[in-house]
């Protein structure tokens, strides 16, 4: 069973290809299960994201490719929600998908992972940061909105590392997701970043594993040629921190699958 649940769309404003194509090369890289997550709308950050405008026509293009492929490829449709107190949505939160993906991306208001603003990681203490960024994955977690938590360890993006233990930063982190069943995507984005690293480490894949969290796996394509991206790779990954199942989600409730 493959399969990718973390993809994009043009919708959000920086990725290619039409969601037909993502499709197409979904199953020709036999792909089962297939998911579209993209980027919900919020009032912040818009040029980064669709509008509120655009998720009814996002939702039916996504819902009519489910249907015309349904005999080759299982499609679910999703958002990715960034964790942002004050700015996130009920019109996203209720939506009726299969599964929400819920993502920190800004710390405060500072996009970590935005190439433009990297210089800001000069003016912090690197441990600092990172504690601040799974201080908000807890948060995330605690709030109990989401079913998945997008790219865990993503602060890492730039591979900038910090010097107290990955492990204790992260621990209350893991028991906040734990205790709200979410799962945890193996995401394959961190191998195209400076990290170099999916997302999690197997340090934290480790953690996970022991708490008996879910996983499941997602590209985080956006672009066509990333679909599935080092997929074998991410299995293996999984594989190694003790992992023989995944999840994937129908209607935000989850199905278990062997891989």
């Amino acid at each position: 069973m493959r399969i990718d649940l973390h993809n994009h769309t043009p919708l959000c404003n920086h990725a290619t290809g039409t969601p037909r194509e993502y499709v197409l090369e979904a199953i020709n890289k036999g792909i089962d299960i297939y998911g579209f997550s993209d980027h919900a709308p919020m009032d912040f950050d818009e040029k980064y994201r669709m509008s509120f405008e655009q998720m009814a026509s996002y939702e039916a293009e996504i819902l009519s490719l489910k249907e015309e492929f349904k005999e080759q490829i299982d499609i679910r449709l999703g958002y990715e929600v960034d964790y942002l107190k004050g700015h996130m949505d009920s019109r996203v939160l209720n939506a009726n998908v299969d599964y929400l993906i819920g993502s920190v991306h800004f710390l405060d208001k500072w996009g970590f992972d935005n190439p433009e603003f990297i210089g800001e990681y000069k003016n912090r203490d690197i441990d600092t940061i990172w504690q601040e960024y799974f201080d908000a994955i807890e948060a995330m977690a605690k709030g109990g909105q989401f079913n998945i938590v997008g790219h865990i360890d993503l602060i890492k993006v730039f591979n900038f590392k910090p010097k107290k233990d990955i492990q204790v930063i992260a621990k209350n982190a893991i028991k906040a997701i734990k205790n709200a069943q979410m799962a945890v995507e193996t995401n394959t984005a961190g191998l195209r970043k400076p990290a170099k690293e999916a997302y999690p480490s197997l340090e934290i894949l480790q953690m996970c594993y022991e708490n008996s969290i879910d996983i499941t796996f997602g590209s985080d394509a956006h672009k066509v040629e990333d679909i599935g991206f080092a997929y074998t790779q991410a299995v293996e990954l999984a594989k190694s921190a003790g992992y023989t199942e995944c999840v994937s989600f129908i209607s935000k409730e989850r199905q278990l699958h062997k891989f």
